[in-house]
């Protein structure tokens, strides 16, 4: 990418170094940093999970997946973090998809298992849980999964469609709802005549 060097606060491949640098031992402790924020850099999550420097794909997945390994969240906003400084960036929806769903079975039931766009494994589980959201544009659900520490993936929709093959119904608060078990977790999904009338 052309000018994937001249971003604010020393440029993108500034970043990538210090987060190598940072992370050379394991994954980067973002959750540990807390430095001072230097702005705004003209990056960009879109819906699909494209991400985007001065309105350019970045085409290099390794860089991608770098970037999205120091990405944290306070409140509504999001930043790329290092040791020394935090670059606020734009997200459109939510700054991962989930492209993957491999189930595993074992004696205590089954587990879900979700891969990212940035090729993280994730097991849903009450620390990963999925929710559901209303999609008024469609009259169907936008299904999320907790990726880490307030950072979420969509579901893709041929990923959505398996978990409802795999989905069940059970009564909550004496309400009869459809949604999808997984580490021993049922995550609702919505009323069960509303998935009814979705099928």
């Amino acid at each position: 990418m052309a000018n994937e060097g001249q971003a604010g606060g020393g440029g993108l491949d500034a970043i990538a170094g210090a987060v190598k640098r940072a992370g050379a031992k394991g994954p980067p402790p973002v959750h540990l940093w807390n430095p001072p924020d230097c702005g705004d850099i003209d990056m960009r999550i879109a819906a699909d999970g494209t991400w985007f420097y001065q309105k350019t794909p970045i085409g290099r997945p390794a860089l991608v997946r770098l970037f999205a390994s120091v990405l944290k969240r306070e409140g509504d906003k999001y930043f790329l973090v290092t040791p020394v400084e935090k670059c606020g960036i734009v997200v459109d929806d939510v700054p991962f998809l989930a492209v993957e769903l491999y189930v595993e079975q074992d004696q205590n039931g089954r587990i879900l298992h979700f891969r990212t766009n940035v090729d993280d494994w994730v097991a849903c589980r009450r620390d990963h849980a999925l929710r559901f959201e209303p999609e008024p544009a469609t009259d169907g659900l936008k299904p999320y999964l907790h990726v880490r520490r307030g950072l979420w993936a969509k579901v893709t929709r041929a990923l959505f469609y398996d978990l409802v093959e795999l989905g069940e119904e059970r009564d909550l608060e004496g309400e009869r709802m459809f949604g999808v078990v997984s580490a021993g977790e049922f995550f609702a999904m919505a009323p069960a005549a509303q998935i009814r009338d979705m099928l």
